[in-house]
């Protein structure tokens, strides 16, 4: 398994996986899947490895995820540059012809809300079977487990069984967690949470209580060190583990391992994923400043980014291809 991707946050707002083909007829949504987790805060900028094309990748997936990064691949060197030149102009709300961290930060939190409510918006028709613009626990439950439930004997020699056993009570306790009147049935907000728990301050403890039901393999209730090495890394060949293996395993000694009992708790593993002292869209944008600010005047000019569009190019900060034709007031 590779290193990183596998612990990001985004992986939590993907929610659901949609159309899984169990038989000919009818939606077949599959369940929520594992969680990927939050990726460490990043060393300090100067710090930060050179980049190239790989390490690209990791500002596109911090603000998208792997699938909306893909937006520009198909484009040209061109078309993309004069796309990311469209886009500099919004995010420099002040229009004097700089973009500082802060209006970057801003953008950033603004596209990424937006693709959330997207998200959510796109899958609604699904699941909303009556039409009455809510979403009840037994359209959500039929809509992605009906076949599973209707037909259980070609299930029972089949991962799936297992799947869909362990995926229906977890599911249907995270949709009571978002349900906040408890009348079973979800709101647009409510399903929002639903789908993101990340973004909603009362949808924290499911979602670290998914973590560690996820990593504890022995079921103890604690995630070790080995259980925490194999959420992110499998040992396939037997060989010696890689040096950022064992650099993990001293993270996990040295920080995540707070009270030095050789074990993560529920604290712990919420320290761990859900920091209370790191701002994502911030730390992004700060990185994005200093990798592009030629003169070092702490704030990009339109000509510092189309220099450095590789980096920009296919991040949630100036991906969206739609950006430039939507209602820029909707948010």
């Amino acid at each position: 398994m590779a290193r990183g991707g596998s612990r990001r946050l985004q992986g939590l707002a993907l929610g659901l996986l949609l159309a899984l083909v169990l038989a000919p007829r009818a939606l077949r949504a599959k369940p929520t899947v594992r969680k990927e987790r939050v990726v460490r805060p990043d060393s300090e900028l100067g710090e930060r490895p050179p980049e190239d094309n790989q390490s690209f990748q990791y500002d596109h997936e911090a603000f998208l995820g792997k699938e909306d990064s893909k937006t520009f691949d198909q484009l040209t060197p061109d078309e993309s540059k004069e796309r990311l030149g469209k886009i500099v102009d919004r995010i420099d709300s002040d229009g004097d012809g700089f973009v500082t961290t802060e209006e970057l930060k801003i953008w950033i939190k603004r596209v990424q809300k937006r693709y959330i409510y997207d998200n959510v918006a796109k899958v609604w028709k699904d699941y909303d079977r009556d039409k009455d613009d809510k979403i009840s626990w037994e359209e959500y439950k039929q809509a992605t487990y009906g076949y599973y439930l209707g037909n259980p004997a070609e299930f029972q020699d089949s991962s799936d069984h297992h799947t869909f056993k362990k995926m229906l009570p977890r599911d249907e306790r995270r949709f009571k967690a978002a349900d906040l009147d408890g009348d079973l049935t979800a709101t647009r907000e409510e399903f929002t949470a639903f789908l993101h728990p990340e973004e909603f301050e009362h949808m924290k403890e499911i979602v670290v209580l998914e973590t560690l039901e996820d990593i504890d393999k022995n079921g103890d209730g604690f995630v070790d060190q080995d259980e925490y090495i194999a959420d992110m890394f499998s040992h396939e060949d037997n060989g010696p583990e890689p040096d950022w293996v064992l650099s993990e395993r001293e993270q996990f000694s040295d920080f995540r391992d707070l009270n030095k009992d050789g074990k993560l708790d529920k604290d712990e593993i919420r320290h761990w994923i859900l920091p209370q002292d790191y701002d994502h869209a911030q730390a992004e944008a700060r990185h994005l400043v200093y990798e592009s600010d030629k003169n070092k005047d702490e704030k990009l000019t339109k000509e510092e980014i189309l220099d450095n569009w590789n980096m920009f190019v296919g991040s949630q900060a100036t991906n969206y291809g739609e950006d430039l034709t939507k209602n820029h007031d909707e948010l």
